[in-house]
């Protein structure tokens, strides 16, 4: 259940809108035309006993380039990188300018223990451990009752 409300990105409407809507968003703003959406990386969230793991892959980033933020029980990482590249010539100048930014949030669940969340980039990934609450650490103790 937990693990549902981590995988919410934190935005208005989805599922059957969104894939109303695909075709047309596809067709005016989607990846394939204007770019839209190249830029978001994909996020894996995985749920144990005292943690959840977050994996981002976003390569060719350095560790300076992201932010995590975490307000009011959201979760953004974002990243930007601007690239600048300039080649004189006794004929000519070059310059070159690559700009990559992301966006991602969301929200957490109540067992998150905010505090001591940590984040470390490798090898083109961002791994974030999400530590549990104590209490959410614990065991869940069930019993079954007897109706008489």
């Amino acid at each position: 259940m937990a693990t549902k409300a981590l995988m919410r990105p934190e935005s208005g409407f989805s599922g059957l809108f969104d894939d109303f809507f695909r075709p047309w968003t596809d067709m005016f703003e989607g990846s394939r035309l204007l770019g839209k959406g190249a830029n978001l990386p994909a996020v894996n969230i995985i749920e144990n006993g005292n943690e959840y793991k977050v994996t981002v892959a976003a390569p060719g980033l350095k560790s300076k380039d992201f932010n995590i933020d975490v307000e009011n029980n959201v979760l953004t990482i974002s990243a930007e990188k601007e690239d600048k590249m300039e080649e004189k010539d006794e004929r000519y100048t070059r310059r070159e300018y690559n700009y990559t930014s992301f966006s991602r949030s969301f929200t957490l669940p109540d067992d998150v223990k905010q505090d001591s969340i940590e984040a470390n980039y490798k090898d083109g990934v961002l791994n974030l451990t999400l530590p549990k609450k104590e209490e959410a650490r614990k065991p869940k103790v069930s019993k079954h009752v007897t109706v008489k």
